[in-house]
């Protein structure tokens, strides 16, 4: 039963952000040779350290200016990718790979208010959303996050069970 989404940055905001070469800030795109993995967050894979080029830029994933905006440094790749599809589970490669991708999540209510976090650590992280989820009815959405560096890595929904 699906009981969550991930929701990566679309291909078609990608695909502007390399046309125009300019975020939603306005600050001109930075384009560099890949030094960590990421991940790319259309993609959701790992880059290849030495190997990708990929785009810097600055990005909200909020719809409402608030304190809990929290923009921030993101990633994509420089070539066209596609969006990440198997959107009823978490990325197997970042979930994998704990060394590289520590990961938080950080829920919000459905007026943009930061209401829950936790680090997943050793925990496996799609078992850990389905539990908040259950546990936490005021958490409308959570955001995925590496747990070091706070950079924003996608937006995971609830899928409404019915039944």
């Amino acid at each position: 039963m699906n009981q969550f989404k991930i929701i990566p940055l679309s291909e078609e905001f990608a695909a502007t952000i390399r046309s125009t070469n300019t975020d939603a800030f306005g600050h001109t795109v930075t384009e560099k040779l890949a030094t960590g993995k990421g991940p790319c967050r259309v993609s959701l894979k790992p880059f290849a350290v030495g190997e990708d080029m990929r785009l810097l830029l600055s990005h909200s994933p909020f719809e409402k200016d608030n304190a809990f905006n929290q923009p921030g440094p993101i990633f994509i790749h420089k070539k066209e990718v596609e969006a990440y599809k198997d959107v009823h589970r978490f990325p197997p490669e970042i979930k994998a790979d704990k060394e590289s991708f520590p990961l938080s999540l950080i829920g919000y209510s459905k007026n943009q208010q930061m209401v829950f976090a936790k680090l997943v650590g050793e925990d496996d992280i799609d078992e850990l959303i389905v539990k908040i989820f259950e546990e936490h009815p005021y958490v409308a959405y959570l955001h995925a996050r590496n747990a070091e560096a706070c950079c924003f890595i996608c937006k995971i929904e609830r899928v409404e069970v019915k039944g």
